[in-house]
């Protein structure tokens, strides 16, 4: 029960990653916590700061996850989505 808390807190003070989102949901992408070449090929793609964000689908193994923006669906692996901050709808 301890590890549990432990782990709410520490992602509530991260705040909410891309990651974190189940089908369905949806959030706004707040900022791209990645290197410069990383982050311009994503907003590239529409993820850009302000944009809403929903989740599609996944890959059977759960990895990429697919992402509806701007109205197109983009297919990203977790460690990448765990850089995108969102907030969430």
């Amino acid at each position: 029960m301890v590890l549990i808390l432990k782990v709410l807190r520490k992602n509530l003070k991260e705040g909410s990653r891309l990651v974190d989102l189940r089908k369905g949901e949806a959030a706004i992408l707040e900022r791209l916590d990645l290197p410069g070449e990383d982050a311009q090929r994503l907003m590239e793609l529409g993820f850009l700061p302000g944009a809403q964000i929903s989740v599609a689908h996944s890959a059977p193994g759960g990895d990429p996850l697919v992402f509806r923006v701007d109205g197109s669906e983009v297919a990203l692996r977790r460690e990448t989505a765990r850089h995108l901050a969102i907030k969430r709808l």
